[in-house]
């Protein structure tokens, strides 16, 4: 049995029902909307061949109908008509995020509150891989006696900063020296090719080899932990205001899944580069996740870096506003990024 133009109106006019209500949606309720003109009794008819088509489900005896998973995966890539925002939206998002930040990680931070705030889901944001960063900047400030602060900046605005033993007799002077030495020899290297020039430098070096070494191992133990803290979540209990999570451990399963960073970063991680990825339900391959859809986008860092975005939500979400508030903030984080390339 194909699907012919009929059914897909009914469909779509049932899903997009579904969406709005998380109300199982009936033959007369379909017949009232604009556009459909069909009786209920046609309806129904109809309703029953997508239902044995399986695109919808019926919980109840005499209940309505609602969609499934097939229905919602049919709906995003052959129904759905995404819409662009309109421009005041468009400028409170781009000035929340100039205005919050001019380091990366707090423009990402706010990226998450202004995605959850704009499509009432949970946001996700991973930072630019580590691997495609390069080093802009390494610098040596005196604090005290003996003492430095090693300030360390990527091509991605990433700062990393932490105290450093300083030989005695070197002095400011010296430490701007040396401070260019770092920046000269790492500058614009990717992070895997770092080691490889300190071993380089160390050979050569006929004074400050402790201190290479020492500020070798903060750079290390700096851009390392980094892995563990590129991923920020943005209205994590939002979900749990959506009927499908008033079961407690079913709200209790989808938290566990926020906090398990690892299993965060493998689902998004599975956009392949797509510019927009919509996931749905068992497509996440989280049991967790069965009653969810994730929708992804990715944002770029200058020429050598590139994050996700995404949205966690019902897999009822309003894909329509997802999709557009993904590929506006994308773009925006992007432009916004730029000057740190």
């Amino acid at each position: 049995m194909q699907l012919d133009d009929r059914k897909y109106l009914i469909l779509q006019a049932i899903i997009d029902d579904y969406i709005t209500t998380a109300m199982p949606v009936g033959s007369r309720t379909i017949s009232r909307k604009s556009g459909v003109g069909y009786s209920p009794a046609t309806i129904r008819n109809e309703m029953s061949d997508l239902e044995e088509l399986g695109y919808l489900a019926q919980p109840h005896t005499s209940a309505g109908r609602i969609p499934s998973n097939k229905a919602y995966r049919l709906y995003v890539d052959h129904l759905i008509k995404t819409v662009k925002l309109n421009p005041d939206e468009r400028e409170r998002i781009h000035e929340h995020l100039v205005d919050k930040s001019r380091r990366v990680e707090g423009v990402i931070r706010s990226a998450a509150d202004v995605l959850s705030d704009a499509t009432k889901y949970t946001s996700v944001i991973v930072a630019p891989k580590l691997g495609t960063l390069r080093i802009k900047h390494v610098q040596l400030v005196p604090v005290a006696e003996k003492t430095a602060l090693m300030i360390i900046v990527t091509n991605a605005g990433i700062v990393k900063d932490a105290m450093i033993r300083v030989p005695e007799g070197l002095d400011a002077d010296d430490l701007y020296s040396i401070s260019r030495v770092l920046t000269q020899n790492l500058a614009d290297k990717p992070l895997e090719a770092v080691r490889q020039a300190f071993a380089e430098m160390l050979r050569d070096a006929a004074d400050h080899r402790r201190l290479l070494g020492e500020a070798l191992q903060v750079i290390e133990q700096k851009l390392e932990s980094e892995d563990q803290s590129d991923i920020i979540i943005g209205g994590s209990a939002n979900l749990l205001g959506y009927p499908e999570y008033s079961d407690v451990n079913k709200a209790r399963s989808f938290l566990a899944v926020l906090e398990s960073k690892d299993t965060i970063r493998k689902v998004l991680s599975r956009n392949g580069g797509m510019e927009i990825t919509i996931r749905i339900g068992p497509e996440n391959q989280v049991p967790a996740l069965n009653d969810c859809s994730i929708v992804t986008a990715s944002y770029r860092v200058g020429d050598h870096s590139n994050g996700t975005l995404g949205i966690i939500g019902p897999t009822r979400m309003n894909y329509n506003r997802v999709i557009s508030v993904l590929d506006f903030m994308g773009r925006a984080l992007s432009d916004v990024l730029s000057e740190y390339k």
